[in-house]
C-alpha cells in the first residue's frame, strides 16, 4: 500500500533541499512532487520507505507533515 506524505515548509531552499535528500538516496522523481506556491512537497511512498521519509522531511524541519 502506498501514502502520501506532505511537508509544509517555510522557504523554497528548504522545500529543494529535502527533494535533493529524497532523489539522493533512491526516491524516484517520479514519485515526489513539488508546489512551489504552497512551498510543499508531496511524497507517494510505500510503507516500506515511509518512516526513512519522514526522517528525511523532517530534518527540514517542515512547518508541518501530514
Amino acid at each position: 500500500m502506498r501514502k502520501t506524505i506532505t511537508g509544509d515548509f517555510r522557504t523554497e531552499d528548504a522545500m529543494r533541499n529535502a527533494m535533493d535528500d529524497l532523489l539522493s538516496v533512491g526516491i524516484p522523481r517520479e514519485q515526489l512532487f513539488m508546489d512551489t506556491a504552497q512551498i510543499s512537497l508531496k511524497v507517494i511512498t510505500p510503507e516500506a520507505t515511509e518512516r526513512e521519509v519522514n526522517e528525511i522531511l523532517t530534518r527540514h524541519q517542515p512547518i508541518k507533515l501530514h
